[in-house]
């Protein structure tokens, strides 16, 4: 099936250092960009993290410090990559959780911001929990009827999980989608927007720190203030936001947090 597009789509998958978003990095990215007349445009690169890639990182995409020792640094392709993703919504398999913001930190490190406000953000992976519950390798078995060879390299996980997005929404046309508290969110159609809704109704920041909540209001999601309104505690604790500028959170957070505190200034 051809996927109804009003926008480019760019599924990606990275390779990377470790799992940590704010102090990993990118070591491969490979990008599917497909465009709404069907045309395709695939793009792999290698990067130098600046930093070792740990053994254990290793052994799991086979890409060995040796191996990106001569390659660019992210920052040295930061410009091009942006172009390429430029105007395209985002897709891939894991992105909501770790992609999209480890990659959102690569390009604010090299000083990009990296708007995501205007895209739609696509997880096939999001869509099979929340229909199968299982990973990509059993994904591409169970929608395509097919064996994911050479998994865990950034190429071949793009291009499954290009095949596995398709045979989702070929699959659940017209099914009531609900999210993994067992509420509806609406019905699975081949429009991109409609998905990005359904699958991100909550989400503030990429690292899931705030959420919003029935009101719409933007929440703390973790430790003591889980549930409280990030208006609310900053007036009641305003060195919380100080806080939480200096620790180990990752830029976007730190970002959003900016945001909702400028806006109570402006109000």
């Amino acid at each position: 099936m051809k996927l109804n597009l009003r926008n480019p789509i760019a599924f990606f998958d990275l390779e990377a250092t470790g799992v940590n978003i704010s102090s990993d990095r990118i070591v491969e990215i490979s990008i599917l960009k497909v465009h709404p007349n069907g045309r395709e445009e695939i793009k792999t690169i290698k990067v130098n993290p600046t930093v070792p890639i740990p053994l254990e990182s290793s052994l799991i995409h086979g890409i060995y410090d040796k191996d990106v020792a001569d390659a660019p640094t992210f920052k040295d392709v930061a410009r091009d990559l942006q172009r390429f993703f430029d105007g395209a919504d985002l897709a891939g398999f894991n992105v909501l959780k770790y992609d999209i913001p480890l990659l959102v930190e690569e390009f604010l490190r090299a000083g990009i911001d990296f708007d995501l406000e205007k895209r739609n953000l696509l997880d096939a992976q999001k869509i099979f929990f929340m229909m199968e519950k299982r990973n990509l390798a059993a994904a591409y078995k169970f929608y395509c009827g097919k064996t994911l060879e050479n998994a865990h390299s950034a190429e071949a996980d793009t291009l499954a999980t290009y095949e596995v997005f398709k045979s989702q929404i070929e699959r659940y046309a017209g099914t009531e989608m609900e999210d993994l508290q067992g509420n509806i969110v609406g019905v699975m159609e081949n429009d991109m927007k409609k998905i990005h809704n359904m699958i991100n109704e909550k989400m503030v920041d990429l690292a899931g720190r705030f959420v919003f909540n029935d009101k719409g209001e933007e929440c703390f999601n973790f430790g003591k203030l889980k549930g409280k309104p990030i208006t609310q505690v900053l007036k009641e604790e305003p060195g919380y936001y100080d806080w939480m500028m200096k620790g180990d959170f990752p830029l976007d957070t730190k970002r959003k947090l900016t945001q909702v505190k400028l806006r109570g200034f402006n109000q």
